[in-house]
């Protein structure tokens, strides 16, 4: 048996077929890619977002990721014909195949350590909203509209954690609001209420996306990684285990190298290079 450790292949070397992925650099851009349809999903285009997000956890040269939409939208959510007609064909136990593939991309988006930025213009809708959601860092413009459509179709507003999330990002009223109305939320208000972290022209959009993630690529990884680590695993935690969760933490980022580092280049008065070991 060999003594090297199975590495996963590097998301530089794939060639996606539903999305649009480019690797460059550390920076991981992702594109959802039918602006005709204002990027709706698909089964395909989920099942290959699962698999790039949990290939992520291993590639060590992607630092950061942003997803964007092409044709000045982000996404319409599940594709009416491709997605919603044949789920109206399905038994129980498949659906709730689907339902759980659904979820597990959330969960794949929340346990990969990359911090993932979503840049988010025009409509953003549906699966496409959560996919925002679950994004760590949110970009918007004038021009976006965030609506999570469930209940408009018949379903619950709890989908792919959205009742666990949304809550957490604007409050619980508001959510709420969100969620039982699925109105859409415009981007200047999306900013007011804290969903969006930040604002900015369409045409901005992309370069200010990709200017925060090369700065945020820049950082050190492996604490970056542990700070997100543990913005999840706190939500679950009372006061006083989340304190010594993060003393634990804070213990394991001190012996890293990049730590060494940036004392060495503050009391050299230089700009620290972190390589995040």
């Amino acid at each position: 048996m060999s003594d090297t450790p199975y590495r996963p292949p590097a998301l530089s070397t794939y060639a996606a077929r539903h999305v649009v992925l480019k690797v460059e650099a550390g920076l991981a851009e992702i594109t959802l890619n039918r602006p005709e349809r204002k990027n709706p999903l698909t089964f395909e285009s989920y099942a290959e977002l699962l698999w790039i997000f949990q290939t992520a956890r291993g590639d060590k040269d992607v630092k950061i990721f942003v997803v964007s939409g092409s044709g000045g939208n982000f996404s319409s959510g599940g594709d009416v014909h491709e997605i919603i007609a044949p789920l109206l064909k399905l038994n129980t136990a498949r659906l709730l195949d689907f339902t759980r593939m659904t979820g597990d991309l959330v969960k794949a988006m929340r346990a990969c350590p990359q911090p993932i930025i979503a840049a988010i213009d025009g409509v953003c809708a549906g699966a496409g909203a959560i996919i925002a959601m679950a994004s760590d860092l949110r970009i918007g413009t004038p021009a976006t509209r965030i609506a999570f459509l469930f209940n408009r179709v018949g379903l619950a507003g709890c989908d792919m954690g959205a009742c666990a999330m949304l809550p957490r990002i604007i409050g619980h009223g508001r959510a709420s609001e969100l969620l039982f109305t699925g109105r859409m939320l415009p981007g200047d208000e999306a900013e007011r209420w804290g969903f969006l972290n930040r604002l900015v022209m369409s045409e901005e959009l992309a370069g200010e996306a990709r200017k925060w993630a090369q700065g945020l690529a820049e950082g050190p990884h492996f604490a970056q990684a542990m700070t997100k680590r543990m913005l999840h695993m706190e939500w679950a935690m009372g006061l006083d285990d989340a304190i010594e969760a993060e003393a634990v933490a804070q213990a394991l980022c001190m012996t890293t190298e990049d730590f060494n580092r940036a004392y060495q280049a503050f009391a050299e008065k230089r700009k620290p290079v972190f390589k995040g070991d």
